[in-house]
């Protein structure tokens, strides 16, 4: 069998394994946890966090198990490189997972009610866990910066949407988002841990994307010098050409990306009651490295496409009108807020995903040079192979 049918095959095996063990760890939980842990939004969340769990391991097993990177032969820094990378991935699949999830718990116990629900509850998480390990197993297996880049808007729709839906609240729209987390209920904490996890997958993210900017640099500067070029008979594709201040762009890039994700995180950290003064500044804060990302991203990032700076000023000019309509009554600050929050994410599923373009460039143009040129151990961060 190639790759790809093993993939899928392991992936059957995975979900198989999974249905099991989390029908039986549920059946077994409702059967022996105190009736306080069996209301309907603690069930769910231990639901929830089962069907995680297995898709974590799920993961782990898929994106480790073709790695070359476990042992010493090139250094101590390449195993504990894989260890952190695979701990962050998991960190983005396991939230994603859990808040999906439990989204969908809800909503089937809304359709049915909770006395027919209950007891399919067990054969519900088994079919839950069964899909999500075999999924994200064979996703494990290739993934790429488009896969991880597209669960960020999914886990921050599901997570804010549960929230809202569960608090007790029915008229903090009316206000802004932070009065949805500005208590101490469930729906304020699901809201606030969303924040949170979404700041740290943005850092996460972050770190994959400056990776394979510096490892293209890498390989732009030995195809510079005529190790393997396309001069040589090899695929032009990866333009020769050198970046002026290279190394200030990226750490300017990587400190307003990091900025971004640890004001995102600040947010939900911080509710507003308690800590009024560091919840505006990180909540306010927030536009000051998005601006600056998309003001001065043909600066930070010239190897993206230009479409892409478009995108990014028309982003910044819909959220200041959006922002002008609000400060004229036109609007509730709240739909500014979602505006800029799902103009943001969709500007970060762009940006990786031009990310992902260059590297797909970057390694058909290796693979099509007539003396190939690894760049081992710097090569792409996301690949399970490496």
């Amino acid at each position: 069998m190639g790759r790809h049918q093993q993939a899928e095959t392991f992936g059957l095996v995975a979900s198989l394994i999974c249905a099991v063990c989390a029908g039986v760890a549920m059946d077994l939980y409702r059967n022996n946890a105190p009736a306080i842990w069996l209301v309907s939004g603690r069930l769910f969340a231990v639901c929830a966090g089962m069907v995680a769990a297995c898709g974590v391991v799920s993961f782990v097993v898929g994106y480790s198990r073709r790695s070359h990177s476990w042992n010493l032969r090139r250094g101590w820094l390449v195993p504990v490189r894989r260890a952190f990378e695979t701990l962050s991935l998991s960190v983005v699949y396991g939230s994603t997972i859990f808040l999906s999830v439990y989204a969908l718990l809800g909503v089937i116990n809304g359709a049915m009610g909770v006395g027919s629900f209950t007891p399919y509850v067990p054969a519900v998480v088994a079919l839950f866990a069964a899909v999500t390990g075999y999924l994200v197993f064979v996703q494990a297996d290739s993934l790429n910066a488009k896969t991880i880049a597209s669960l960020l808007p999914l886990f921050v729709v599901s997570g804010v949407s549960t929230a809202g839906f569960t608090s007790d609240d029915p008229n903090w729209w009316r206000n802004n988002f932070s009065q949805l987390g500005d208590r101490t209920t469930f729906a304020a904490r699901m809201f606030n841990s969303t924040l949170i996890l979404a700041g740290v997958c943005v850092v996460i993210l972050s770190y994959f994307a400056v990776s394979e900017l510096i490892t293209t640099q890498r390989m732009r500067m030995k195809w510079r010098t005529g190790v393997g070029s396309a001069d040589d008979g090899g695929d032009a594709t990866l333009t020769v050409s050198d970046i002026p201040h290279f190394p200030a762009r990226i750490v300017c890039l990587t400190i307003l990306l990091t900025l971004a994700g640890i004001c995102f995180a600040g947010v939900g950290l911080f509710r507003y009651t308690p800590h009024p003064i560091m919840h505006n500044v990180f909540a306010r804060g927030l536009s000051l490295p998005m601006s600056l990302l998309m003001v001065f991203l043909p600066w930070l990032a010239p190897q993206l496409s230009k479409a892409m700076y478009v995108v990014s000023d028309l982003i910044i000019v819909a959220i200041a009108a959006a922002g002008v309509q609000w400060l004229q009554g036109g609007t509730t600050l709240t739909n500014v807020e979602a505006l800029a929050c799902i103009l943001f994410m969709g500007w970060f599923i762009v940006f990786s995903r031009q990310i992902a373009a260059i590297e797909a460039d970057r390694v058909t143009a290796q693979l099509t040079a007539a003396r190939p040129v690894s760049t081992v151990p710097h090569d792409s961060r996301i690949s399970p192979r490496n």
